[in-house]
C-alpha cells in the first residue's frame, strides 16, 4: 500500500501546485491513499472553505487533516460535520464540531486506513492534553483489529513533542507524520 502525505497547503498557489501535479504524482509512484493537511487552502492562507474542501477531494485526495487553523473561516462550523473526509485535531475540546477520528476505506476497497489528527499542545492554541486523548484512543481503537492501517498527522510547532508523540505511537501505528512547521 503506498501513501502519499502532503503537509500544509497554502493559500491558492499552493492549491495550484497541488492540482498541476497530484494525478502525475499519483500515477507514478501508483499511491493507493492520499492524505493532505489543508488548513491553510484559503485563498489568503488562513482556514479551509466548503469549495477548497470539494476541490481537494475531486482531486482524488482521500482525507484532509487540519490543526490550529480550521476554524479561521467560520463557514467551516457549517460544513464539517457533513464532511466526514475533513477532520480537525481529535484532541480540540468535547463537542467541537467535526470528528478527529475517522476510518476509511482504500480505493480498492481492500483495507481499512484509519485516519487520526492530533495537535500539539506547546504554543499552540488550547486543546486537550494531546498524551491524554492519545491514551484514551488507544484505548478504543488497534492496528490490525479496527484498521490495517494508521496514519496520524500530529500538527505541532516544535518537533520534540512530534518526537515523543512519535515514540508513543510506536508499534502501535503505521506512520506518525508532523505538520505545521
Amino acid at each position: 500500500m503506498n501513501f502519499l502525505i502532503l503537509g500544509d497547503i497554502v493559500g491558492k498557489s499552493g492549491r495550484e501546485v497541488v492540482k498541476e501535479n497530484l494525478k502525475k504524482i499519483s500515477n507514478k509512484f501508483k499511491i493507493d491513499f492520499i492524505i493532505a493537511n489543508g488548513e491553510n487552502a484559503a485563498d489568503d492562507g488562513h482556514g479551509i472553505t466548503k469549495k477548497n474542501t470539494d476541490e481537494f477531494l475531486n482531486l482524488g485526495i482521500d482525507v484532509i487533516t487540519s490543526g490550529n487553523h480550521i476554524w479561521d473561516k467560520v463557514e467551516t462550523l457549517d460544513f464539517i460535520n457533513n464532511e466526514s473526509r475533513l477532520l480537525r485535531p481529535a484532541n480540540m475540546a468535547d463537542g467541537s464540531p467535526g470528528k478527529g477520528f475517522n476510518i476509511y476505506n482504500s480505493r480498492n476497497n481492500k483495507f481499512k486506513v484509519g485516519v487520526l489528527n492530533l495537535m500539539g499542545n506547546v504554543f499552540m492554541k488550547k486543546c486537550e492534553d494531546v498524551f491524554e486523548t492519545s491514551k484514551k484512543f488507544l484505548n478504543n481503537n488497534k492496528l490490525k483489529e479496527d484498521y490495517d492501517f494508521l496514519i496520524i498527522d500530529f500538527h505541532g510547532e516544535i518537533t520534540s513533542e512530534k518526537n515523543a508523540i512519535g515514540h508513543f505511537f510506536d508499534g502501535k501505528a503505521t506512520l506518525v507524520v508532523g505538520t505545521h512547521t
